[in-house]
């Protein structure tokens, strides 16, 4: 297969692509109706990339790992690699990258991420496997940036929301003009009403969120839920006037703008001893009016 290969699975009336560059989640149709953003480079040429070893932005482009400097594109290589097929059938697909010259430019450590997207009906999910196949302990940070058309089964983007499972009130924290995390004590409640104006400063990073499901809900009474396993953090994105909404899950952050660290002292990396494997998932189902 080629790098510009994709694998399509069915189930039952639903249909999802997934492209070997970057294990990219590119279409999920449900009942003939796309759930997955388009990719339209008007406004953004992506449409689910996987964030790897990194999320977001790192100061000056470059981490620091054993006292040295790496080049380190903004959220990571893992969305502009080429992944390969492990294993497929109708209706999943695992793929695998494993560390290689190029990575080891950005990254000197070895590893496999692997990625399973399973299709059953109205239902998807997406597995996530790291696996640390080096000497050395590796810090990472994983996540996923999905972006869903905006309206969602609707005629029009007014009166959407995005409803937090849990009650509580949650951080907003802005990325600063580098992509950098500024310090903020704005909050929000579990349910927040969309519009663009919301996004003229950027993202909406929620950190530590304490939700491990949150639902995007469309005024003619369609929901998209999504329910996570190991992603403490969110976020939500569009570009101004995108008729798409991103609803992103991680499980770091993008280095804080006043607080310079090596990748293994970033507060949000996790650790992987030497042979251990660590796993995280994400389901998401539609339900219709």
């Amino acid at each position: 297969m080629s790098p510009d290969d994709a694998i399509i699975l069915r189930s039952g009336d639903a249909t999802a692509r997934v492209a070997l560059h970057g294990a990219e989640l590119t279409s999920w149709t449900v009942g003939g109706r796309e759930v997955m953003w388009s990719a339209d480079p008007q406004y953004w040429a992506r449409s689910a990339p996987i964030l790897f070893p990194v999320v977001g932005a790192s100061r000056d482009g470059a981490v620091s790992i054993a006292g040295k400097t790496f080049a380190m594109p903004q959220h990571g290589f893992a969305r502009d690699s080429v992944f390969d097929v492990v294993e497929r059938s109708d209706d999943a697909v695992t793929l695998r990258l494993i560390d290689n010259g190029l990575a080891r430019m950005h990254y000197p450590f070895s590893f496999a991420l692997a990625v399973t997207v399973k299709l059953a009906g109205d239902e998807l999910t997406i597995e996530f496997s790291v696996e640390n196949t080096g000497g050395s302990t590796m810090p990472y940070q994983l996540g996923w940036h999905p972006a869903f058309v905006w309206p969602f089964l609707s005629h029009h983007k007014a009166g959407h929301e995005v409803l937090f499972a849990s009650d509580k009130p949650r951080a907003i924290v802005r990325p600063n003009a580098y992509g950098l995390l500024k310090r903020s004590s704005v909050s929000a409640e579990a349910r927040l009403v969309l519009d663009d104006q919301m996004f003229e400063q950027g993202a909406l990073v929620f950190a530590d969120a304490g939700s491990d499901a949150v639902t995007f809900t469309s005024p003619s009474g369609a929901s998209l839920n999504i329910a996570v396993e190991d992603f403490p953090h969110w976020a939500i994105w569009t570009k101004l006037g995108a008729p798409f909404v991103s609803i992103e899950q991680w499980t770091g952050l993008p280095e804080w703008e006043d607080e310079p660290r090596p990748l293994k002292e970033r507060p949000s990396a996790i650790l992987l001893e030497q042979g251990d494997r660590r796993r995280h998932s994400i389901r998401l189902s539609v339900t219709t009016a």
